[in-house]
């Protein structure tokens, strides 16, 4: 991409007011051009398909349907893909992980300044990362200390236990026995140094790794 060619976007949000927002920011910043606007990811998925967009800027939560570390997965599988550069509330590691594990360039939260925004999308769209500060700090404390940090799978484990599930429910909700989870269980409190599942939720969401 020459220098001026505009940054063509697509905007993935199911709230209108916030897909208005961003178009409204982006839409002042010289070289940015909103393409298209999706409300669900499946939508999302396909419109990036058309081969007209540079960046994605994509929300995580959908209400039904598709969430937003999915429909990364889908767009980034893609050759010659757009980059999807994440704008969300959300900053827990069972929301980031997963998210950039499917292939996002970025990763903002929705408070984060205009002028911050337009520097994510352009990053983003010449392929270098961008991470919210809360984002950066606990991946850098991840691989400082790997020993206690919580895998993808012990993440949703204990999402799961603080909605209140039962260790069946759990399993069947994984597609796993009842005693795998009980055994991420263990592994998770032993890393938190915790005895109960209350424990550990507390002491989880106290850390961030799962959503308050």
């Amino acid at each position: 991409m020459t220098d001026d060619t505009p940054t063509r976007l697509l905007l993935a949000d199911d709230h209108p007011v916030v897909r208005a927002g961003l178009r409204a920011v982006l839409e002042t910043e010289p070289g940015l051009v909103v393409m298209a606007e999706a409300a669900t990811a499946e939508d999302a998925v396909a419109r990036a398909a058309e081969g007209d967009i540079d960046v994605v800027l994509m929300d995580l939560q959908f209400g039904r349907g598709m969430g937003g570390a999915a429909a990364t997965a889908q767009i980034t599988a893609r050759p010659g893909a757009p980059r999807v550069l994440i704008v969300t509330t959300y900053d827990s590691d069972a929301d980031t992980l997963p998210a950039i594990e499917a292939g996002a360039t970025g990763y903002l939260l929705k408070d984060a300044p205009p002028e911050d925004l337009a520097a994510a999308v352009r990053t983003a769209a010449a392929g270098r990362t961008t991470l919210a500060p809360t984002v950066a700090d606990r991946l850098m404390n991840r691989l400082r200390a790997p020993g206690t940090a919580l895998t993808r799978r012990e993440t949703e484990v204990l999402a799961l236990v603080a909605e209140g599930l039962s260790n069946q429910a759990i399993g069947d909700r994984l597609h796993v026995t009842e005693g795998t989870v009980k055994s991420h269980l263990a592994r998770i409190y032993a890393k938190l140094d915790v005895d109960s599942r209350t424990a550990a939720v507390a002491a989880a969401t106290g850390l961030g790794l799962i959503r308050r």
